[in-house]
């Protein structure tokens, strides 16, 4: 990492080879004009296209830029975390490639912190190019999502934001697996504010987040920021008991003092799938839970990389670095 730098631009990529060069350009420019040291720290998330090609080619015509290459595709809140562990800046701003956030705003973001914020992030006043189910599932989410937790998470945020050190600090310090980054930045807290923008559409490619991985973030926040899904598990299998209890006091009443004649399959067969489909709907519950567990207790590191470009530290330091940051949230360290 560039040590002393002012800024560093942690920018996740997949399958971004329409549109790198044209965000690395916007990016140049607007860092340009800030008057200030600065690193542009690539992470490339298993591209299978020509997108590392051509951050490297940038890597050897301009040395303020980085690149991490990880060894697979881990995932897009990883590679974000990756770019916070190697960034050196004293500000830590975080973008991603498709130009959907616009990188003039970052000038903006940094006027904030010198006023004494420790977070600027972006807030979406308007979403074009997306389509009404996007608009209106985004918006659901996130106010769903603010009212199961305690954590006061922003609604119609992303993970475009600027980061003070000691913040970005803080983020390296958790090694969870399920990382929900808006989220995390939420919980740790530190003064912030946020700069309103319209968020455009992609330049180019396709989007990286289609509805499987909505959901998969989903839960991510859901189970990582709430217990609240077990609670209502919890009151929810009191009530079908309680329910279950009376209509079987129903049933007893009528056999042994009334002449009415049960029929009982239909009754029988409706009560039996609705309280199958709950009973299996609250093990799912309970599994999302168990599972994210699972993935914790195995102490995999987060991610591995298999090569660092533009770096001045060597890929065993950069390797070794990360490594202290996984045995000291593990505490294994013994010093």
């Amino acid at each position: 990492m560039q040590k002393g730098c002012f800024l560093s631009v942690v920018v996740p990529m997949y399958n971004e080879e329409e549109v790198i060069e044209v965000t690395y350009r916007r990016l140049k420019a607007v860092l340009d004009k800030l008057g200030e040291t600065y690193e542009i720290v690539f992470v490339n998330d298993g591209s299978r296209d020509k997108t590392s090609d051509i951050v490297r080619g940038l890597c050897a015509a301009d040395e303020s830029v980085k690149l991490v290459e990880f060894s697979r595709n881990f995932g897009h809140q990883i590679a974000v975390t990756a770019g916070m562990d190697h960034a050196g800046g004293r500000t830590v701003v975080l973008i991603d490639a498709d130009l959907q956030d616009p990188p003039e705003l970052i000038a903006d973001m940094v006027a904030k912190w010198r006023q004494g914020y420790d977070v600027v992030y972006g807030k979406r006043i308007e979403r074009k190019g997306e389509s009404w189910f996007k608009k209106m599932t985004a918006a659901a989410f996130y106010r769903l999502l603010r009212s199961m937790t305690s954590v006061n998470i922003p609604v119609d945020t992303g993970d475009f934001r600027l980061m003070d050190r000691k913040v970005c600090d803080a983020l390296t310090s958790m090694r969870e697996r399920s990382r929900f980054i808006r989220g995390m930045v939420s919980w740790a807290g530190f003064k912030q504010t946020s700069v309103d923008y319209v968020r455009d559409e992609r330049f180019a490619g396709e989007t990286k987040y289609p509805l499987r991985k909505m959901v998969r973030l989903s839960l991510d926040a859901m189970t990582s920021f709430s217990t609240k899904p077990l609670k209502i598990a919890s009151v929810l299998g009191f009530v079908l008991s309680a329910v279950g209890f009376v209509y079987l006091f129903v049933v007893l009443y009528q056999r042994l003092f009334t002449d009415t004649t049960m029929q009982g399959w239909t009754s029988m067969i409706a009560i039996s799938l609705l309280f199958h489909g709950i009973t299996l709907s609250l093990l799912g519950v309970l599994g999302e839970y168990i599972g994210r567990t699972y993935e914790e207790a195995k102490g995999r590191p987060l991610y591995l990389v298999s090569d660092a470009v533009n770096f001045q530290e060597s890929r065993d330091a950069s390797r070794e670095r990360v490594q202290e940051r996984e045995r000291v949230a593990a505490g294994t360290d013994k010093n």
